[in-house]
This record gives C-alpha cells, sequence and structure tokens, in this order.
C-alpha cells in the first residue's frame, strides 16, 4: 500500500463541487520523427506526385494547451479523427510524458510526479478505452478483471474485493453472477459496462473517456452513457469525455472544447456552443451533425480539403487552408461576393479540382465572365493565363503570394478571446473574426 504521506498529496486536497478539478496550462506533446524504419523520413506532395523527404521537426501532436475541468462536471473534448484528441488525455494522465507545460490536479502539479507519488495518482484518475473488447484480458473472468487495479493499489482483502466487484458489476447494470464469466460471454455494450466497473472500483474522483460509445451501437450507447450520468450525479464523478460524435457531447456534457490539429479552437458552455458557435471550424462540426427530420432535404456543411501535417502545420491560424471564412487582406479592395469568388478559385486552383480549358472558360467558371476590377483583376487574370498554359505551379504561387499569404489568418496566430456579449469569461474562441477584448484578467479557456 501507499504511505499515508504519499496518499496526502492528493487525498488530503479538497476540491469544492464546481472549482476546477484539473487545470492544464500551455500543454504540449510532441513526437520524434527519427524512430522506425522510416524514421526521419516525411511525405511531400507536388500535385499529384508523393515523395520522401528527409524530416526533422516534430510531430505536433498536442500543441500549447489550456483548459479546466469543473468538479463534478464533464468537459467534452470533440475534433475530427487524428486531431489530438487521444494524445491529450494520455499526456493528461501520465500514460505518455508531456514535451512542456503543466497538468495541475488539486492544485497539484502532476508533471513532477514519480514513483509511489504518481502511483497515488493512478487510484485518483481512471480511464475508460474506445474498444470494449481489447482493452479486456480475454483470459481472466471479469470479476478478476474489476479486481485488478484494487489488488495494485492494495485495497481490501480478498473477500473485500470480491464483494465490492460484485456491487460494482450491479451498479453498472450487470448481473453480480456474471462475476465468472469471460468477456467473449459479453456483448459490446456489457463488455463497455465491465470497463466503467473496473475504473470505479478504486473510487476515483476523475475519469477520462476516450470515445468509450463510438464501438456501441447507438440505442446500446444511450445506455451506456445514462449510465454513465447516473454514476457521476450518485458518487461526485468528474469526467473528461472524448468524442467525434457531437450528438454524443450534448447529451453528455457540460461544457465543451472543440480541439483542431493539436490545438482548442474554441470552449465554452454546452449550450452556449451549440446555440451561438464563435469559430468556423465548429460551425462547420456543427453543420455536419445528421437531420433526422424525413422532410429534411439531406444538405449538410461539408469541410473541403484534407487536414494539414501536424509536422509543418499552417502558419497563423491552423484551420486557415480550409476556412470558409478566411479574413482577406488589408491591402486588398473587393466587396464580399468578390472574396468569396477569389478564395473559391484559390482552393480549387490548389486542390486542381477542374480542368484547365480556356482563359474565357476558367473566368466564366469561377467570375461568371467578369473579373474583379484593378491590380486583384490584373492577379487573377495573370494566374488564369498560366492555367491556361498548363502552369499550374506558376498560378498557384501567385495567387497565394497575393491572396493568402498577406492575410491576418496567416500571418498572425489568433488569441483566445473572451465573446464579449457574455463577458462571464466562458466562452473562447481562438479566431481572428472574434471581436477583441473581454474582461481584464481572463487570458484562457
Amino acid at each position: 500500500m501507499s504511505s499515508p504521506a504519499v496518499e496526502g498529496i492528493l487525498g488530503d486536497r479538497e476540491v469544492a463541487p464546481g472549482e476546477p478539478l484539473l487545470e492544464i496550462e500551455n500543454l504540449t506533446k510532441h513526437f520524434s520523427t527519427n524512430s522506425g524504419l522510416l524514421g526521419g523520413f516525411g511525405i511531400e506532395r507536388d500535385g499529384f506526385k508523393l515523395s520522401l523527404s528527409r524530416a526533422t521537426d516534430p510531430v505536433r501532436a498536442v500543441d500549447d494547451v489550456s483548459f479546466t475541468v469543473p468538479k463534478g462536471q464533464t468537459v467534452g473534448l470533440v475534433g475530427e479523427s487524428g486531431c489530438g484528441k487521444s494524445t491529450l488525455a494520455r499526456t493528461v494522465l501520465r500514460l505518455i510524458e508531456p514535451t512542456d507545460g503543466s497538468i495541475n490536479y488539486k492544485g497539484t502539479d502532476v508533471t513532477d510526479l514519480s514513483g509511489e507519488e504518481l502511483r497515488a495518482l493512478r487510484k485518483d484518475v481512471q480511464i475508460i478505452f474506445q474498444d470494449p473488447q481489447s482493452s479486456l484480458d480475454p483470459r481472466m473472468k471479469v470479476g478478476p478483471i474489476v479486481e485488478e487495479p484494487m489488488r495494485a493499489h492494495g485495497m481490501y482483502d480478498a473477500e473485500g474485493r470480491e464483494e465490492h466487484a460484485r456491487e460494482l458489476l450491479e451498479k453498472v447494470g450487470l448481473d453480480p453472477q456474471h462475476y465468472n464469466r469471460y468477456p467473449h460471454e459479453f456483448s459490446g455494450g456489457q463488455r463497455q459496462r465491465v470497463n466503467l466497473a473496473r475504473a470505479l472500483s478504486v473510487e476515483p474522483e476523475f475519469i477520462v473517456c476516450d470515445e468509450p460509445t463510438s464501438a456501441l451501437d447507438v440505442s446500446i450507447q444511450a445506455q451506456v452513457l445514462n449510465t454513465m450520468k447516473e454514476l457521476q450525479a450518485e458518487m461526485g464523478l468528474t469526467y473528461l469525455f472524448i468524442s467525434h460524435d457531437l450528438s454524443v457531447i450534448r447529451h453528455i456534457s457540460d461544457r465543451v472544447a472543440v480541439m483542431y490539429l493539436g490545438q482548442l479552437a474554441e470552449v465554452a458552455d454546452k449550450e452556449e456552443l451549440f446555440e451561438n458557435p464563435k469559430h468556423p471550424y465548429t460551425e462547420a462540426l456543427l453543420g455536419s451533425i445528421p437531420n433526422p427530420d424525413p422532410r429534411s432535404s439531406g444538405d449538410r456543411g461539408v469541410l473541403r480539403g484534407d487536414v494539414p501535417s501536424p509536422i509543418n502545420p499552417p502558419s497563423g491560424c491552423r484551420f486557415r487552408t480550409r476556412c470558409p471564412d478566411l479574413i482577406a487582406p488589408a491591402d486588398l479592395d473587393v466587396s464580399g461576393g468578390e472574396w468569396d469568388r477569389i478564395r473559391t478559385f484559390v482552393r480549387a486552383v490548389d486542390r486542381r479540382t477542374f480542368e484547365a480549358t480556356g482563359p474565357d472558360d476558367i473566368a466564366q467558371e469561377f467570375f461568371q465572365g467578369t473579373l474583379p476590377s484593378g491590380e486583384v483583376g490584373d492577379t487573377v487574370d495573370t494566374a488564369i493565363g498560366h492555367l491556361a498554359e498548363g502552369r499550374w505551379d506558376d498560378a498557384g504561387e501567385l495567387l497565394k503570394d497575393t491572396f493568402t499569404e498577406p492575410s491576418v489568418c496567416a500571418t498572425e496566430v489568433p488569441a483566445y478571446e473572451v465573446d464579449p456579449d457574455h463577458g462571464d469569461g466562458r466562452h473562447f474562441a481562438a479566431c481572428h473574426l472574434n471581436t477583441p477584448g473581454g474582461p481584464e484578467g481572463a487570458t484562457g479557456p
């Protein structure tokens, strides 16, 4: 068992409901690219051609992330696959070591813990993994699986562990008589309930839920989510709930953090975020939610383009390469409609999504035959001439240098700004479209 002194590092500190239980500040996790068979190499794209090149920069899986998780609440972490959600979760739990930043749990920076101190933390924080089958040992019965964390932390005697395991199986919605069954004898939803019972066995306060329902049928998802909410209310649990499903996030979360390419794009209370999104990426995610109304047209917002490489992320705002609301360079004299057409043209050239025929055909396709006036129109006309001659790279470079790189979205990293319409300091969005300002002293989510 851990000594009382070690237990006191975390266990003696009380946090009132609603106060921060977990505080993440500037958390960063980079992975080296110099290991493995192809270590030190990256993939470069030149049009449709892919080639290997020497890569020395790290993979920026999580980059300067800050947020808090209040005690007794659920913070939902949402974003596309590969945005760094699971890496963030494992870094928070010290399953992988952070590159930089702090992880304050009950006022203690757990990045400084090691040995018995870190072992004491393991009892207070737990994780539920995504796959309910691979996270259970097929050679063990579910009773010993639930008892294993208790045994590792020296809790109870053999009889007490069995009694507690049976109680937990019943609490999560299983029959205590299932104690002697193997994982393969259960359905996916039942196996995830076993995982939940195992996480609860050491009486934690904080649980990271890494997409715990994504492998389950929709009806089973609802049952498991409802069980988790009931247990949270009964036992005062705090969740960091990771998912790519916004419907699940809305059902279970109190507060939502939206992640893109290793950074947080927006953080707000659940209803505020769903009803009043402030970041174009959040708006795009919300627009992709299926509408169950059979009378609906079925049209949904779709983000165009690929997620950039985390080895060499875009300058400025990381979302700018896919953003439908890229801000025009300050020195360009264009109307809103002209800027929309120019951005559509620039993206189409970059992705080569059309066949470059004659100049008139290209001008008609993207500008209805009428190019913008002045120097802007001259630049577009020159680019169209390059395309008509098959010089895609020259056209792309010209358009990027004129319309993309000078934009504030490319030159400056957006700061988290408090929404001025909600001055309680609880809505943050990292986007240049937001009005700067906010209450004095509000510096992050």
